[in-house]
């Protein structure tokens, strides 16, 4: 497959009022392939939705190029910069942009006779589009007598009538409700295998992404930190960002002492976990609430006792003491403690990250009201 989307270097800044100049985007480098759907994740403020809009063209770059589809449309070295409308994209936004005063088969319509195409094409283009999401028979009905999914399909439909190579969606779901968040994940990937075009996609639900991509990029303030598959990005976090942004995490920090594991906080008793090489006096343990084994006060493990149990609908949460901290464990509801009982527990091949002072959380808090 070839490279659909090239982002060589790419520097966003602005400059605000209360914080000065910002790095939103900070040398940038990216290749998306055809046929891909490929995520942009991360929390508020990253610049995930920076970088598109410089895709879409709606921002200049400070620095760096953007190619599409082998034609080059944004260069700040060649002062080249080719407007939205010119570069040949499907977009879908947050807010649905549905014309009010238009009935569905105009508001999908409309970039078609913005293009001066025939009517016999417009109307072929628009019935196939209705149809392939689903809105053939509400040709005549105005966007306010419909749902917020059929809304959105109206989006969708208007981006796809133009037969476009990469579809632009940003936030697309966010304003549905959870179960048609779901129902139109899928149609969206049905819509791509029918197309063949490429996605970007950009959210900051972690669940959309995964379900969706065919590789996903983390954010975090304005760098990449992580591109994979959306398992090996669950499974192999490269550092604690990511774990803590992908899925429910649990940090324990630790500190190393002739060649023992102990929990901070607690130099009374031992952790049985495989020491890296390369670790420091003090680490933090990263794994998954799931992934921690409760059992009961005789086993091996960490002693502990219940602090708190939690019945849920699909599991049952539990909160230990583990040193200094406070230990989130999920397990099926076959595993039964009260509160207050002890037990023991154990950690199961957890991922090793250095302990961190927090600065950083100060500075994502910061970039979040730019």
């Amino acid at each position: 497959m070839t490279d659909q989307i090239i982002l060589r270097n790419v520097t966003k800044r602005f400059t605000t009022k209360t914080l000065g100049d910002i790095v939103a985007v900070d040398d940038f480098s990216l290749n998306v392939k055809e046929g891909e759907c490929f995520s942009f994740l991360g929390p508020s403020g990253c610049g995930k939705s920076t970088t598109l809009r410089m895709i879409a063209g709606f921002e200049d770059l400070t620095e760096g190029e953007i190619e599409l589809c082998g034609r080059l449309v944004s260069s700040k070295k060649k002062n080249l910069y080719v407007p939205p409308e010119e570069r040949g994209l499907g977009m879908v936004f947050q807010a649905f942009a549905v014309w009010p005063h238009m009935n569905v088969f105009e508001n999908v319509a409309f970039p078609l006779r913005i293009k001066k195409m025939n009517k016999t094409d417009v109307e072929k283009r628009v019935k196939e589009a209705l149809r392939h999401t689903s809105l053939t028979g509400l040709e005549t009905v105005f966007p306010g007598n419909l749902s917020g999914g059929q809304q959105q399909r109206i989006a969708l439909a208007r981006a796809i009538v133009t037969n476009p190579k990469v579809m632009l969606l940003d936030e697309p779901l966010s304003n549905l409700d959870p179960k048609l968040r779901e129902t139109m994940r899928f149609e969206i990937k049905d819509l791509q295998r029918k197309f063949n075009f490429t996605i970007i996609f950009v959210t900051h639900d972690q669940s959309e992404a995964m379900a969706i991509s065919d590789r996903m990029l983390v954010f975090d303030m304005g760098k990449i930190m992580q591109i994979d598959t959306p398992e090996n990005l669950y499974n192999k976090p490269c550092n604690r960002f990511v774990h803590n942004f992908l899925g429910e995490s649990t940090f324990i920090r630790v500190v190393l002492q002739d060649g023992k594991v102990y929990a901070k906080g607690d130099m009374s008793q031992t952790i049985d976990l495989q020491i890296p090489q390369d670790a420091d006096e003090e680490m933090v343990v990263a794994t998954r609430p799931n992934e921690i084994t409760l059992v009961g006060e005789t086993e091996s493990g960490y002693k502990t006792h219940i602090v708190k149990r939690i019945f849920l609908a699909d599991r049952t949460e539990y909160l230990v003491q583990v040193g200094e901290q406070m230990v989130k464990i999920q397990t099926p509801h076959r595993v039964h403690f009260k509160e207050g009982e002890a037990c023991s527990v154990k950690f199961l091949e957890p991922m090793w990250y250095p302990a961190d002072d927090g600065t950083e959380d100060i500075d994502r808090e910061r970039r979040q009201i730019v």
